[in-house]
C-alpha cells in the first residue's frame, strides 16, 4: 500500500479524473459519494481484487458529479481501518486528487490479486467473498470461490466423461444455459457431487461460469 500525501491542486490531474469518471461505472470502475459505510467500500475493493482489478473513486456521485470530499484525510482513515479486516491483505494504492482548493477525491487502484480469493469476516465467524460483474459487486458462490482458488494453482485438470457429463452436454446442446440446481434436478445428484463436477468442468475449460446474485449461470466454453 502506498499513500500519496500531496494535496496540491493540479489542473491536469483533475482533467484525467474527469476523463475517467466520464467512462461511467463498470467492471473496472466504481463511484462512492463518501465513506459513510466503509464496509461497502471494502467489499467493492475485494471484488476488484478477486476479478480483474479496477478503480474506486470516493467523492464522486453515482450520476458522475464530482463534489469531492471536504475532509479526505478522515475518510481515508476509516477506509484504511476497514481494509485491515480483509484476508489475505489487499493489493491497493491510494491517491488524493484535489478538485479545487478545499475538496478532493480519493482514488483507490486495486490490482487483480495473485493471492485471491480475498474475503471479509462477518461477525468474526462467517466469511464473505465478492466478485465484480459488470457494474456490480456480488457475493461469490461456493463454486466460484473454489474455481478462483484452484485457478491459482495452475495445475492440469482431469475429469471422467461419464453418463452425467453426457447428460449435461446433451442439455446444453439444446439449451444455451444451465444452473447447478437445474443439473441436480436432471441428474438426481446431490449438491456436493454436482458442485464438484461443475467446478472441474469450468477448470477444464468445458464450461464457462457467469456469476449472478441469484444463481450462477453455466454455458459451454467452446
Amino acid at each position: 500500500m502506498k499513500l500519496q500525501e500531496s494535496f496540491t491542486y493540479n489542473p491536469q490531474q483533475l482533467r484525467q479524473l474527469k476523463s475517467l469518471v466520464a467512462k461511467g461505472e463498470g467492471a473496472k470502475l466504481e463511484f462512492k459519494r463518501k465513506a459513510s459505510d466503509p464496509g461497502k467500500i471494502v467489499r467493492e475493493m475485494i471484488a476488484f481484487a478477486n476479478t480483474t482489478g479496477g478503480y474506486l473513486l470516493v467523492g464522486v456521485g453515482d450520476d458522475g458529479s464530482i463534489p469531492g470530499l471536504k475532509y479526505p484525510d478522515g475518510e481515508s482513515f476509516v477506509i484504511r481501518e476497514a481494509i485491515r479486516s480483509v484476508r489475505p491483505a489487499l493489493p491497493w494504492v491510494e491517491s488524493v486528487i484535489p478538485v479545487d482548493r478545499v475538496r478532493a477525491v480519493l482514488m483507490y487502484e486495486i490490482s487483480e490479486s495473485k493471492r485471491k480469493p480475498h474475503y471479509l469476516y462477518v461477525d468474526r465467524q462467517r466469511k464473505e467473498y465478492f466478485v465484480r460483474v459488470a457494474d456490480k459487486s456480488i457475493k461469490a458462490s461456493r463454486e466460484l470461490r473454489e474455481i478462483i482458488k484452484r485457478k491459482q494453482n495452475k495445475r492440469d485438470i482431469r475429469f471422467r466423461y461419464g453418463d452425467h457429463e453426457k447428460l449435461l452436454m446433451t442439455y446444453l446442446n439444446e439449451n444455451s444455459t444451465i444452473t447447478l440446481n437445474k443439473f441436480m434436478q436432471l441428474s438426481g445428484m446431490k449438491r456436493f457431487y454436482a458442485s464438484h463436477k461443475f467446478v472441474l468442468l469450468v477448470l477444464a475449460n468445458v464450461l464457462h461460469i457467469t456469476p449472478s446474485e441469484k444463481e450462477d449461470i453455466y454455458t459451454l466454453a467452446f
